[in-house]
């Protein structure tokens, strides 16, 4: 075994801001996780998007007329990527929409998008990166394809200390019924962040961050994410806040959680079958399970999120048949 089979995610990324070629992936891996009995079942010719593209990851999906269009962190590219598919499984090559932008000064990477689609168009939040350091920008689109930022500085940055360098992987939602944007976000180190806060607005560009910031952090009595979580994605379902999140039990290895709460701030009760979403031993997700995003279509829960086995991280999917999301309290 090379010392490269044995790389993280860590060091892989100093690498490329380094300019190092990277060499080809090898077979070893650090298989760390028995498979989950949960109802959540993985794609069996996992992984659907990555391989000849290199690293794709953080994404979003929207279910539209009988497709699914996804947008992707494109790593070797350092854009937001639109790829869509007609089952969620076979997904069209990667196009970029939205290209960094060094003139700003803190948007020289850009990725882990969220879309949301409204009557007046799409909104995309993303994460821009530079320097060491991660801020939140915003762009609309009529299509989804042609991106026009909204402004040439962060919508939101680091201003507490909890939040350090970074404010990254934000996930927004819209709430008719009180006119305001909600905004679920991690904050922390720019490598991988800590915890996450909450922030609302009505214009998508001023925003007011919760006061008891950070809303969800590490369970240090779980193995599984005693050292951080991240990159939550949050819906609204029956009554409550879902969250989907990475559980990490150390800085290298990564999982998938969900918990629940009636106002999407306070009061998160974790699922009792936690991590819903566990690396396969020796398989393409061997070393970590990292942000989820998921959709309920056709009567069935898919669940997409980026898996990583040493440097390549790529996308696969989980599916979860039905309607009841099967929570059951810790």
């Amino acid at each position: 075994m090379t010392a490269f089979s044995l790389m993280t995610r860590r060091e892989l990324m100093k690498m490329l801001a380094a300019g190092v070629p990277v060499l080809p992936l090898s077979r070893a891996s650090r298989a760390f996780a028995i498979p989950s009995g949960s109802a959540w079942t993985k794609y069996k010719e996992n992984p659907v998007l990555g391989g000849q593209y290199g690293t794709c990851f953080d994404i979003c999906v929207l279910f539209e007329s009988g497709i699914y269009r996804m947008w992707v962190s494109w790593r070797p590219k350092q854009s937001v990527a639109i790829t869509e598919s007609n089952d969620g499984i076979h997904w069209s090559p990667p196009e970029i929409v939205l290209p960094p932008d060094r003139s700003t000064g803190w948007e020289d990477d850009i990725n882990r998008p969220i879309v949301v689609h409204r009557d007046d168009g799409y909104h995309m939040w993303y994460t821009g990166q530079s320097k060491g350091r991660s801020k939140i920008g915003y762009a609309k689109s009529s299509d989804g394809r042609t991106w026009v930022r909204q402004s040439s500085n962060p919508v939101l940055e680091s201003t507490a200390q909890w939040e350090g360098v970074a404010v990254m992987c934000p996930h927004v939602m819209w709430d008719d019924s009180s006119r305001v944007w909600k905004m679920w976000y991690s904050g922390g180190e720019q490598y991988e962040p800590n915890a996450i806060g909450y922030a609302t607005s009505t214009d998508g560009l001023r925003w007011e961050k919760q006061s008891a910031n950070p809303v969800l952090t590490p369970d240090r009595q779980c193995d599984w994410e005693k050292e951080r979580v991240t990159a939550a994605q949050v819906i609204r379902w029956k009554g409550w806040y879902y969250a989907f999140y990475i559980g990490f039990r150390d800085i290298d290895h990564a999982q998938i959680g969900m918990a629940r709460s009636k106002d999407g701030i306070r009061g998160w009760v974790r699922h009792a079958e936690n991590p819903i979403v566990r690396p396969t031993p020796d398989g393409w997700d061997a070393d970590a399970c990292y942000k989820p995003f998921t959709v309920y279509s056709n009567k069935t829960w898919r669940l997409w999120y980026n898996g990583r086995r040493e440097h390549l991280e790529q996308i696969g999917l989980v599916i979860h048949e039905g309607e009841d999301l099967g929570f059951i309290a810790k």
